[in-house]
């Protein structure tokens, strides 16, 4: 059974901090890239981070540029997003994804997806 299993969403207060963790079942992460996207309601989902398998290539959005780290623990099997500096229109399911690559850069696509984790940033 192949499953990417996101967790770590919830409310938080404007300027809070969340850790997302994405843990992959039936197939090891050491040679897939991970994508992080978000969705919100209404709205097209979105790409957020990017992690290559080598871990030595990541990109962000330019909303979420130096305020979300992206990391991967390949022994655990586990891709986490750091969010600090949280803001309201952060507000999303965020959703892992990933992708077999030994490229140094993120994919165009990716294979496997999770179901989503809730994030609502709120006062």
């Amino acid at each position: 059974q192949v499953q990417l299993v996101e967790s770590g969403g919830g409310l938080v207060q404007p300027g809070g901090s969340l850790r997302l963790s994405c843990l992959a079942s039936g197939f090891t992460l050491d040679y897939y890239a991970i994508g992080w996207f978000r969705q919100a309601p209404g709205k097209e989902r979105e790409g957020v981070s990017c992690i290559s398998s080598s871990s030595d290539s990541t990109n962000y959005a330019e909303s979420v540029k130096g305020r979300f780290t992206i990391s991967r623990d390949n022994a655990r099997n586990t891709v986490y997003l750091q969010m600090n500096s949280l803001k309201p229109e952060d507000t999303a399911v965020y959703y892992c994804a990933a992708a077999p690559s030994l490229s140094s850069s993120c994919p165009d696509e990716y294979d496997y997806w999770g179901q989503g984790t809730q994030v609502t940033v709120s006062s």
